[in-house]
């Protein structure tokens, strides 16, 4: 049996069965043994440590809420304790696993043919094929369902793309990537696998970010690039789709926020029993211990909405105003958590060998992707009130 984390103090850990706990404790102990003694190094470096790849494949962790020949499906509630476990040490792993194992495979297994499930899936599992997922543009974010620029012009046996994506997690080095585009023909979005070789298709990274620096996010761009239309995901075929992967993967972002609480809770509360000012450990003071008790309560309330949405996810009773509720708190209540850790390492907390920093810089990229708290705000309010806010009005004159 797996030990709850410290800032799981009602236990939730225990509702996995014995093999997915088992399952789980491999994850952590790579977690903490492989990510976290180079995770600030490669952060401060702004680089990709490829040499964990290997190591992801071998945990086998890859698609566990599907059934394979050789593997029973898991529940959505062990995977998402795995972005848990990732999270509470490196936000950064967590991302380029989730976009790799959760939208990237998630794509291919919802919307592609068996053909194409068999072609790609069991090496994505693998880890031999990375995966990434092209959906935000430069002039399209929280509006690209309506605003996608990017196009798809059947020609023959093949599809030519132009346009261009933006903050592409994974981009730089994937070996393949769901990229979404509208068809020129009936307007409608399209998804296809575009390999990295395929001309007319180059990914450039992103310079100059400040969070999640360790994930290469890239700039794709598409100059009559030629996709084969056996790389269109048939069960692709308007941005409806699109959203059936989203709302899959959309809750992950919750669970995410609250790995990360979880791991500047320990590492605030460690500081906490070691440093010493006044003749006595901080920890015995009053302030520092509303910091400490405010953080775990975030952790822990954020982890029950999340608890339960994955617990919904596995009894086909979800609905996406309820992820949306639990991402848009979980980040909320992160954003806090972070500034009360940096707080309570006081000058030392902004030095990058204490790492409570990075995840102060990671929960900004947490708090914005997957539906800002703006977006998530509007969606929980349209399904409360039975009123779309999402456009507003231009101001009369």
């Amino acid at each position: 049996m797996i030990e709850p984390l410290p800032g799981d103090v009602y236990g939730y850990v225990e509702l996995l069965d014995p093999e997915e706990q088992e399952i789980l404790a491999r994850v952590r102990a790579f977690a903490e043994q492989r990510i976290a003694p180079i995770a600030n190094r490669y952060w401060a470096d702004a680089e990709f440590p490829h040499e964990l790849i290997a190591g992801f494949a071998e945990l086998d962790v890859v698609g566990l809420a599907r059934e394979w020949p050789d593997r029973r499906a898991y529940s959505r509630l062990l995977t998402s304790f795995v972005s848990l476990e990732l999270s509470r040490i490196d936000p950064s792993m967590a991302t380029f696993f989730g976009v790799h194992a959760g939208l990237a495979l998630t794509s291919i297994d919802l919307l592609g043919s068996e053909e194409q499930k068999e072609r790609w899936l069991p090496a994505m599992r693998r880890m031999e094929r990375i995966g990434a997922f092209g959906l935000s543009e430069p002039h399209g974010g929280s509006d690209v369902a309506g605003g996608l620029e990017t196009t798809a012009r059947r020609e023959g046996d093949e599809w030519v793309l132009d346009g261009a994506k933006r903050w592409i997690g994974n981009g730089t080095f994937a070996d393949l990537v769901v990229v979404w585009a509208r068809d020129t023909d009936d307007g409608e979005v399209k998804g296809f696998v575009v390999e990295q070789d395929t001309p007319g298709f180059t990914a450039t990274k992103m310079e100059g970010k400040l969070a999640l620096r360790s994930v290469q996010n890239a700039d794709l761009t598409f100059e009559g690039a030629r996709v084969p239309e056996a790389n269109r995901l048939p069960g692709a075929q308007s941005f409806k789709d699109t959203n059936r992967v989203l709302r899959v993967t959309r809750g992950g972002v919750a669970w995410n926020a609250v790995g990360a609480m979880m791991g500047v809770y320990e590492l605030a509360r460690d500081y906490a029993a070691e440093r010493v000012q006044f003749g006595s450990p901080i920890a015995s003071y009053q302030l520092i211990q509303d910091h400490l008790v405010s953080i775990l309560g975030h952790a822990t309330a954020s982890l029950a909405m999340a608890v339960k949405v994955a617990q919904m996810q596995d009894a086909g009773t979800f609905r996406d105003e309820q992820a949306a509720l639990a991402k848009r708190e979980a980040t909320i209540h992160l954003r806090d958590a972070v500034a009360r850790a940096r707080e309570v390492f006081g000058g030392n907390g902004i030095l990058l060998e204490n790492s409570v920093v990075r995840f102060f810089n990671d929960a900004e990229a947490l708090y914005s992707y997957e539906g800002t708290r703006e977006i998530n705000t509007l969606v929980v309010g349209r399904s409360i009130t039975g009123v779309g806010a999402f456009v507003g009005h231009a101001p009369r004159r």
